[in-house]
């Protein structure tokens, strides 16, 4: 029998399925980052980051593979959804190195921001934004064009990048020249510590590494910015009218600007019950698109993956797919982050 593998890659977790041609799920794998780029690798023996992450895009696929009861000669398409894949050399190594374990007789890498469009869009086509750790914009045309925004986005991030600007926030209003903000005491109280200048001296010192990943502020800062903390809702603001200008430059690409076009909302950030990030996004879009249809996909990025596995195969994503599918879609706990 021949199966199918998808898998997605991302800064905080990535997921494998193995599936049936006719959609039904068998098999999970679950592991960390798998970004080539930002892979840590202190305290391991692999002498750099991509090394690390295919390490671990191999071990969630093989997971998946005995979860299936599956071989890894018996997958006919695979497709890798992947952060970290942004220039021609990247999708080399990542293409190589999957080929090389054999990973389907028909291999794809793509970047990351392209899976969860076609877990929300039947047709493919449209922008998507995804907010998470890090951020990612992809789009599809009608004519099949396709960008996404890789490096060039590295100035509009997701909660990672979020967290340092309400650091900086706090240390302006700690120095004057900002207002009082709410998000101080919570700094302070998330790393265990009396003042400021602890804070700053930890998160720049030579001596010392912070025990806690700043990016778990991001969800204080998203609920401060709710309650209506001035500094808090104006770096959230910020960050979702820089976003949407990748929207904009998405759409042109591939040429939606100016016309109707769904644009799917995605990441764990943006899953947060807070609304702001989103409506600041989708007002941006809108001085340049104003019949957007901003949509949330009813399913993970992973099952976009999947549905551009299956094609690849020559199988037809329709709904009596989706009735064999849909039952055995795996848990949520599989794809929960800290933003959950």
């Amino acid at each position: 029998m021949s199966y199918v593998l998808a898998v997605d890659g991302g800064n905080t977790k990535t997921i494998a399925i193995v599936a049936a041609l006719d959609g039904t799920i068998l098999g999970t794998g679950r592991a960390g980052c798998t970004d080539i780029y930002q892979t840590p690798i202190e305290g391991t023996s692999f002498l750099d980051t991509s090394e690390a992450a295919i390490a671990n895009i191999e071990y969630a696929v093989e997971t998946a593979l005995k979860s299936a009861q599956v071989k890894a000669p018996d997958l006919l398409t695979s497709v890798f959804n992947m952060a970290g894949a942004d220039w021609p050399e990247d999708f080399t190594l990542l293409e190589t190195a999957m080929r090389t374990h054999g990973y389907g007789r028909s291999l794809k890498v793509q970047n990351d921001a392209m899976g969860v469009l076609h877990a929300a869009v039947a047709d493919n086509i449209g922008v998507s934004v995804i907010c998470g750790t890090g951020a990612a914009t992809g789009a599809r045309g009608p004519d099949g064009r396709i960008w996404h925004s890789s490096m060039w986005q590295n100035q509009a991030q997701g909660g990672h990048q979020m967290s340092l600007k309400a650091f900086d926030a706090v240390i302006r209003s700690e120095l004057g020249i900002d207002s009082p903000t709410t998000l101080k005491q919570h700094y302070l109280d998330y790393y265990g510590l009396d003042s400021v200048e602890e804070l700053l001296h930890l998160l720049t010192g030579r001596l010392q590494r912070p025990a806690k990943r700043i990016d778990g502020l991001t969800r204080i800062l998203l609920d401060e910015a709710e309650a209506g903390d001035r500094i808090a809702r104006q770096v959230v603001q910020e960050q979702g009218y820089a976003l949407g200008n990748f929207v904009v430059v998405a759409a042109r690409k591939v040429g939606l600007e100016g016309m109707p076009f769904s644009l799917v909302l995605a990441g764990g950030v943006l899953r947060h019950p807070s609304t702001i990030l989103a409506e600041a996004i989708i007002d941006r879009v809108k001085l340049f698109s104003p019949e957007i249809r901003p949509i949330r996909s009813r399913f993970e990025p992973i099952i976009g993956v999947l549905f551009s596995a299956l094609e690849d195969a020559h199988v037809n994503v329709d709904d009596q797919l989706l009735e064999r599918l849909i039952p055995t879609l795996p848990a949520f706990e599989l794809f929960a982050t800290a933003m959950d």
